[in-house]
């Protein structure tokens, strides 16, 4: 891509910067609509589909090459939007399946998994998407491309891929009638083993958290 598309003033929809901050302003708009709780019956799968697809962003952001900013320094973007109402009203939603547990470097030896939070997760997303969309939305393009490709590499990828494990998981186990091990009770503050992990495991079935998710067995 030269240099010219990423300073296009056009909104042609062949455009990189247009298809990608297409697909994160929908992501933006999809979470907090889902955390809202209208539709609680099918929040897993619709989350399972939004964040699937912005990782689809987030492989094209990764596969281009280095984006380099028009200025050495960031713009000041003033008080980044606050994110912990979407935080709070996806914990409160997704309470039986929230916590999960997760290896942040796969390619780290030894490592054990941690507890982590799907709300948490896609609220740390949120926020590392709207900062670059405040670029975007000033006419700062490349600024913004810059800013989604560093953090898909520093934070919001594997973030969203740890979520996406997660909410892919919930589906899973549903659909095939496994139980669903719970992590019910973890600390996501604690630094937990192996062992304790699988101790904390393994008391609520599938049945118990399909109806309310939205997600029904064959």
């Amino acid at each position: 891509m030269s240099d010219a598309t990423l300073h296009s003033t056009t909104q042609d929809p062949d455009d990189f910067a247009v298809q990608i901050s297409d697909q994160i302003a929908s992501f933006l708009v999809a979470v907090t609509e889902v955390a809202k709780g209208d539709e609680p019956d099918s929040a897993v799968p619709f989350l399972l589909l939004e964040v699937s697809q912005l990782l689809l962003a987030g492989g094209r952001l990764g596969a281009h090459e280095d984006i380099v900013p028009d200025e050495r320094y960031e713009p000041d973007l003033g008080a980044e939007p606050d994110v912990d109402d979407v935080r709070e009203r996806l914990a409160a939603l997704l309470e039986p399946v929230d916590v999960y547990s997760e290896v942040f470097d796969p390619y780290e030896p030894r490592k054990a998994p941690v507890p982590c939070r799907i709300s948490d997760d896609l609220s740390d997303v949120m926020a590392d998407l709207r900062h670059g969309m405040a670029h975007y939305r000033a006419g700062r393009t490349t600024e913004a491309l810059w800013w989604w490709q560093f953090s898909y590499f520093s934070n919001w990828g594997s973030t969203a891929s740890g979520a996406l494990r997660a909410l892919q998981s919930v589906v899973a186990h549903v659909r095939l009638n496994q139980p669903l091990q719970e992590l019910d009770g973890l600390d996501t503050d604690e630094e937990l083993s192996d062992e304790i992990l699988a101790e904390e495991a393994g008391r609520v079935m599938t049945q118990e958290i399909a109806h309310p998710l939205g997600l029904h067995t064959p």
